[in-house]
This record gives C-alpha cells, structure tokens and sequence, in this order.
C-alpha cells in the first residue's frame, strides 16, 4: 500500500470501476474531488446540473471512493467538447487522466470536432490524443479579467 499522498501506478491499484451514468453520484464528494485535484470550487449543485446535462460522463472508483472524472457536452453529431476532467492527487501520474480523455474521445467518436480547454501548460498532454491549437476560438468568460491572469484569455 502507497503512503498518503504517494503516487502508485495504476496496476498496484485495486480493482477500479468506470461509471458512465450520474445514477448515484455523491454530488459532494464530486465537489470535493474538483477542490483537491485543485481544480477550484464547484457546488454540488452546479455539478449535478452539468454533468446530468452532459450526453456523456466518466466517473472512476476505486473501491467506493471517488478518484476521477469528466465529461464530454455533445450534440450527437457536430460537436463534442470535453471539459471537466480531474483526478485525485493521490492517482494523478498514474494514467488514469489519460484513460479518462481516452474514454471520452471514444464516446464522442462520429462527431464532426471534439474540442477541449486545456490548463495553460497542458496542451502537450493533449497533443497526444491528436488536439490541435485552435486558432480562431474565443469566449466570453464569467470573470474575464481573471482568466486574462490565469492564461485562459488574451486580450490581443
């Protein structure tokens, strides 16, 4: 057994269980996955509503406890864009991100594009997977000053 906060890989993990429905889901201990991956503050909420709004979602288990995730928003042929991926601390650099991301470019198979935000300094991750920079894409973001800080935005 890995000391906490040690990372282990994945085949010293016990038997992990992919879900693909939001049928039980703790919506809290969600929320609590996203603030220690550290992905922010989501509410439990919030993260209901997106995630059952998603046509497709991953949920990861070990044992009962909740260690990854994400989601794919598509419409069923155009579009399908993947967001919301996170992983426990305890399993990141295991691959298990990377099972996830895989999981949901499968799902959005037969879509036309599957985009995706990258965090600024990931983007090699997902080369791997066959994304590509986009060049003319732009959003309109909640707190635009802040994402400005955060490398999410450019203002030129």
């Amino acid at each position: 057994m890995a000391a906490i906060g040690q990372k282990r890989p994945l085949e010293a993990q016990v038997t992990l269980k992919w879900k693909h429905s939001t049928d039980g889901v703790d919506w809290e201990e969600l929320s609590a996955l996203y603030r220690a991956a550290p992905l922010g503050e989501k509410k439990p909420l919030h993260l209901q509503k997106v995630f059952s709004n998603s046509m497709f979602k991953c949920f990861v288990y070990e044992n009962t406890k909740l260690v990854a995730v994400g989601r794919a928003l598509a419409d069923g042929g155009d579009c399908s864009y993947i967001c919301d991926i996170a992983v426990l601390p305890s399993h990141q650099g295991t691959g298990l991100g990377k099972q996830v991301v895989s999981d949901l470019v499968e799902l959005s198979g037969g879509h036309k594009k599957i985009i995706l935000y990258a965090v600024p300094g990931k983007e090699p991750f997902y080369r791997k997977f066959g994304f590509m920079r986009m060049k003319t894409a732009m959003g309109i973001f909640e707190n635009p000053q802040k994402q400005v800080e955060r490398g999410y935005l450019s203002e030129a």
